[in-house]
């Protein structure tokens, strides 16, 4: 189990990802590449003038994010509580 669990810390840091996990979802999520010759590892660039926004890196950007749902969230009560 150990070795399943270090192979696949290695596999998901080569490939730039995230996971994410609670108990209702399990999420990997994508990460800037750290050798990236347009944003340097930062993701993106800063563009506007008086209100800048922040432009997205196609390193991550525009990769798919994947979620596997596990357990349905609690629905929330109509009614106040008291």
């Amino acid at each position: 189990m150990p070795v399943t669990v270090a192979a696949a810390a290695v596999v998901l840091k080569a490939g730039h990802w995230r996971l994410s996990a609670d108990r209702y979802r399990i999420e990997l999520t994508s990460q800037p590449r750290h050798h990236c010759p347009q944003c340097r590892g930062a993701g993106g660039w800063w563009v506007g003038g008086a209100n800048p926004e922040m432009e997205a890196c196609g390193c991550w950007a525009y990769r798919p994010q994947l979620r596997l749902r596990l357990l349905p969230r609690p629905k929330a009560a109509d009614e106040p509580p008291f």
